[in-house]
């Protein structure tokens, strides 16, 4: 266990597919309401069948003006407004020394692909003789956090994860860590994606891991995942700093575990997420049984479900049995590098209400699926402790841990 500063949540900003801020991102997760629908954002007659979870009623326009939109993807935009929500939901200003103790960390596996598609597009569709003059400060993987930096002015750390389906949780984690090391003071943190377009989902399509009814995470009858978007973002600042100012404290980030496989770029190993959960456990000096709910990676895939189960077993022991574990993609789908964002937000929301959020579209039991997955709707209970789990393509594992503050 590594001691250092106690480190807290204090705001938390949410765009996702079944509620465009944090009540209602938490409503409908409470009360297993899912988001997944044929896309409007593709014409659904391309594609073979799949559905997807986007963001609905997002009007950008009630955000930025016309010229603070020019240099923005999607993924930009939807990472600023959730981080302006997180900020003023934390009463938190960045105006004075604090900015530049701050840190921008924001995870995103794919960056400007909407900018990337619109590109690809006027190139070889339309035959173009060139793209948009600011086709590359908009598809970067940087400019959420770049964009972040700038709106809220935030001068201290600032960069971009991308660890795939990790990358959220790699930035979460990081910014955790440098704070309790007395790196920075304060962060803003989280992820965010927007990836519903004709490429990406032509790319996944051709995996054959998409489903055409809608996810069933750890459940019989299950065809895969369901591509999502959204952000989550969050403000971390040290325990000693929210009492200070009388902030509101909505959970404490307690542990971070990283692990790679190091063995397939697409398949999921078991050993390497056990691996990243016991060194969560470690880091925020928990044994397993003191875990009260887990929100798990759940993707809804064959192989993924079957080795988390796996990987649950390897690592909490016995105590599993008496563990529940949800995958709340069941409702938001995957929002690749936004996942572990909108999942950890889930977490530390199940800590601060007592409610384990359920896994929506069960069917019921896979025989090697054999765990509580809190199927009949949400659980009430008592959850002084979370653990949300993100595992990604290349093997990248990472775990993060939270405790009611």
């Amino acid at each position: 266990m590594t001691t250092g500063r106690r480190v807290v949540v204090t705001g938390i900003g949410v765009l996702s597919p079944i509620g465009n801020d944090l009540a209602s991102y938490w409503d409908s997760l409470a009360n297993g309401r899912v988001g997944i629908a044929p896309p409007t954002r593709v014409d659904p007659d391309i594609l073979a069948g799949e559905m997807v979870a986007e963001v609905k009623d997002f009007d950008p326009s009630a955000h930025f003006t016309d010229r603070e939109l020019a240099p923005l993807d999607r993924v930009s935009q939807i990472a600023v407004v959730a981080a302006r929500q997180a900020v003023d939901q934390a009463g938190i200003d960045f105006s004075g020394d604090l900015g530049e103790r701050t840190a921008a960390i924001i995870g995103t596996g794919i960056g400007g692909s909407d900018t990337i598609d619109d590109s690809y597009h006027r190139l070889y569709g339309t035959g173009a003789k060139r793209v948009y003059p600011l086709t590359v400060p908009k598809l970067m993987p940087n400019a959420p956090a770049s964009q972040v930096s700038m709106h809220l002015g935030v001068r201290g750390p600032s960069f971009g994860i991308v660890s795939a389906c990790s990358s959220a949780t790699h930035a979460i984690g990081t910014a955790f860590h440098m704070i309790r090391a007395g790196l920075t003071d304060a962060a803003i943190t989280g992820g965010a994606e927007s990836c519903i377009n004709l490429g990406t989902l032509k790319g996944w399509e051709a995996m054959r891991v998409m489903a055409n009814d809608t996810c069933r995470p750890f459940s019989k009858g299950r065809r895969g995942l369901v591509l999502g978007e959204g952000a989550s973002l969050f403000v971390l600042e040290t325990m000693a700093a929210a009492e200070a100012r009388g902030a509101e404290v909505l959970g404490e980030v307690i542990g971070f575990g990283m692990s790679a496989d190091a063995a397939d770029l697409t398949n999921p190993d078991v050993g390497g997420m056990a691996r990243a959960m016991r060194a969560c456990l470690d880091d925020a000096g928990l044994e397993p049984g003191d875990v009260d709910y887990i929100n798990a990676h759940g993707t809804g895939t064959a192989a993924n479900d079957k080795a988390e189960t796996a990987a649950l077993k390897s690592a909490f022991g016995d105590a599993i049995g008496s563990i529940p574990a949800s995958s709340t993609k069941s409702m938001v789908g995957h929002a690749l590098g936004a996942a572990g964002a909108l999942e950890f937000a889930a977490a530390v929301l199940a800590v601060r209400n007592n409610v384990a959020p359920p896994t929506a579209n069960y069917l019921g039991p896979d025989p090697a699926c054999d765990l509580d997955y809190v199927t009949e709707g949400p659980r009430p209970m008592p959850i002084d402790v979370a653990v949300s789990n993100s595992f990604a393509f290349g093997g990248l594992n990472a775990v993060l841990a939270a405790r009611a503050a």
